[in-house]
């Protein structure tokens, strides 16, 4: 038996080719659904209620940012990344990042809070940074903003955003770079604690 392939004609071998591609087409489309490209933790935008910083993407840049200038790596560390998500939340509340110089905010009350008062500790806060890499790039260029990330003394860090969407600068960060803890004043062992913490205004606002 034979068939005609011209116009207006399709022969049993044809019909097989459409229907191979037309599969494949429909399980191309279903790859693409249930396999969305997934945004690298250092880009992500965290213009978000529910928006958290990536830890593994922010311990892996500071710290590969310490060895480039011959520092020893930094760990996030639960305590100071709850203390940092305190008072970033409460600049978000106010809408400001002054709100982190207020009584409860600021860089010894928050350690005192956790007990570790007497820890070298240094502070960076800002406003207006929507991904973890444009607040590393604004406190690179910073000169103060970057010795914090720098701090010798330094092996782990808080770090935490908070979401203002009516605020000007909308999302507020909080850096909190911590040295090993220590004894209180009074007992066994010395300490000084370093109070880096001048907040950088948003990039628009510069």
């Amino acid at each position: 038996m034979t068939f005609q392939t011209g116009a207006g004609r399709t022969g049993p071998w044809r019909l097989a080719a459409l229907a191979a591609a037309g599969t494949s087409l429909v399980l191309l489309l279903a790859a693409c659904v249930s396999e969305p490209q997934t945004t690298p933790g250092f880009y992500r935008d965290l213009a978000r209620v529910d928006a958290v910083v990536d830890a593994p993407s922010a311990a892996n840049m500071i710290s590969h940012y310490r060895a480039n200038n011959g520092l020893g790596p930094v760990r996030m560390d639960p305590a100071l990344t709850r203390q940092a998500e305190a008072q970033a939340r409460a600049m978000a509340q106010a809408g400001n990042v002054n709100a982190s110089l207020n009584s409860g905010n600021r860089l010894q009350d928050l350690m005192a809070a956790i007990g570790q008062e007497a820890a070298p500790a240094s502070n960076n806060v800002s406003g207006g940074y929507r991904t973890l890499a444009e607040a590393f790039s604004g406190w690179r260029e910073s000169p103060k903003h970057n010795a914090v990330m720098l701090d010798k003394q330094a092996n782990r860090f808080g770090l935490a955003t908070a979401y203002a969407p009516s605020a000007k600068h909308k999302v507020f960060w909080s850096l909190i770079m911590a040295g090993p803890q220590v004894a209180p004043a009074g007992s066994a062992g010395t300490s000084t604690t370093t109070a880096g913490r001048t907040p950088v205004p948003s990039p628009a606002s510069r």
